[in-house]
């Protein structure tokens, strides 16, 4: 078989698990996936070294990337460089914090145009369920977006009001209908309306602000909805261990849910984080080192099934950096850059290969969203590819990111792995060239 390019690679993470491989690609598209010692042709042979792995590009279902309307917070020329960088090469954009929101199609237009011409990567998008907007998701669904996004207390931007429980009913019944998907974000206003006000600079104080019996009653709320109205649901960024028994609960009585957590959620402890550390600042909040563990194990038993990034920028002005007031600080954590190294710093420390990785950050996001061709080496799929270097090492400086504001969490921090290069369709991405990207429809559903 002669192909476009062949890449020849000691070490690929495959459907089949990672092996050696010669791949070949055609027109963007893998045709082949043989042994290595195949005898494939291509007009260009790329032999990768014996010191990385070939994986398929990373899938982030949950970037926030704000334009327009919030584009000094982060815009899509910055966050697609910084995935591509990072080894991401799909990612799809939550319908908050931009203005206005991605709530009606007229919204989702102004998304595209805004993400037209100046997309590194694919580039999806999800609709917002909100007050109001009922009739809106019909449209939303057949205009390809890849589903609809949900908070049960208030989001942190006006223009994207929570749903009471009886409104997240009538959404879900709605979507129901044309087997849409709802993701939520699951914490529940009136436990944290009760719970204790955050106070200046002490996380201890943050973390009690928002229980985690906030969240358990409201995954159990989202769980029973779905039940109810026969509903795809999805929970977003999953931080309390808590609420896995009821997960895999409903799992096994057919309850249609999947789950995600975050690379912050799995890297950090709440004993762990200094006061003041505003950069650490996310809701659901980072919870206790004995916590972060039983996420782990959740995830090693399939009751959590991918781990997304969460990117939720912010101008420095706005993570109150001078006072370290986490009451006042704007609540979210830049990473899309960092994922794949955070997630294997501390997977491989737990036992964990990339193979694990590959189904967390690549096949199970693409299987969340219906994305067919991304996620897996495989023949049929996008030749998205990233050449990781598993045992390098890296320092993390925020002012070197590509994302569009150097506030990290993980700044100074010395991570496992390096991402080499990636490609998209076949190719290697360049980051000073024009940029390929496509903005994706919703494939199927």
């Amino acid at each position: 078989m002669s192909t476009d390019v062949v890449l020849r690679s000691r070490r690929a993470v495959t459907p089949d698990g990672e092996r050696a491989c010669s791949i070949g690609i055609t027109n963007g598209t893998i045709t082949a996936v043989e042994s290595y010692e195949a005898g494939l042709t291509g007009d260009r042979v790329v032999e990768l070294g014996e010191d990385v792995v070939l994986l398929p590009g990373l899938v982030d279902t949950h970037v926030h990337i704000n334009e327009p309307g919030r584009t000094d917070w982060e815009g899509f020329a910055s966050a697609t460089r910084a995935a591509a960088a990072g080894g991401v090469t799909t990612l799809i954009d939550m319908p908050l914090n931009s203005i206005p929101p991605t709530t009606t199609v007229a919204a989702l237009d102004a998304k595209r145009a805004a993400a037209r011409d100046q997309s590194w990567v694919d580039v999806g998008f999800w609709g917002g369920a909100v007050p109001g907007n009922l009739a809106d998701l019909r449209g939303l669904h057949d205009e390809g977006v890849f589903g609809f996004k949900a908070f049960l207390l208030p989001s942190g931007v006006e223009e994207f009001p929570r749903l009471s429980p009886g409104e997240l009913e009538g959404a879900l019944r709605e979507v129901a209908s044309f087997d849409g998907l709802m993701i939520v974000h699951a914490e529940d206003a009136d436990t944290i309306d009760h719970a204790p006000a955050p106070q200046g600079t002490s996380y201890a104080a943050f973390l009690a602000s928002r229980p985690r019996g906030a969240e358990n009653l409201a995954v159990a709320r989202v769980i029973e909805l779905a039940r109810c109205a026969g509903a795809r649901v999805h929970v977003l960024h999953l931080s309390s261990s808590d609420a896995l028994p009821m997960i895999r609960s409903a799992k096994r009585d057919g309850v249609r849910l999947s789950v995600e957590t975050c690379p912050h959620y799995l890297t950090f402890a709440a004993e762990q984080i200094p006061d003041g550390a505003t950069p650490l600042k996310c809701c659901p909040p980072i919870r206790e080192g004995a916590n972060r563990e039983l996420l782990w194990q959740g995830l090693a038993q399939g009751d959590i099934d991918l781990v997304v990034s969460d990117h939720s920028p912010c101008t420095p002005d706005l993570k109150a950096l001078d006072s370290g007031d986490l009451g006042q600080a704007w609540g979210g954590i830049a990473s899309l850059q960092l994922g794949l190294s955070v997630v294997w710093t501390g997977a491989r420390s737990r036992g964990h290969d990339l193979t694990h990785l590959v189904r967390w950050m690549a096949g199970g996001p693409a299987a969340q969203a219906g994305l067919d061709r991304k996620g897996r080496i495989a023949v049929g799929a996008d030749a998205d590819l990233a050449v990781f270097a598993p045992d390098d090492a890296m320092v993390v400086d925020a002012r070197a990111l590509h994302h569009k504001n150097p506030v990290s969490a993980y700044d100074g921090q010395v991570l496992a792995g390096v991402v080499r290069e990636t490609w998209l369709r076949g190719r290697p991405i360049d980051i000073d060239a024009p940029p390929r990207g496509r903005l994706l429809r919703r494939e199927r559903g």
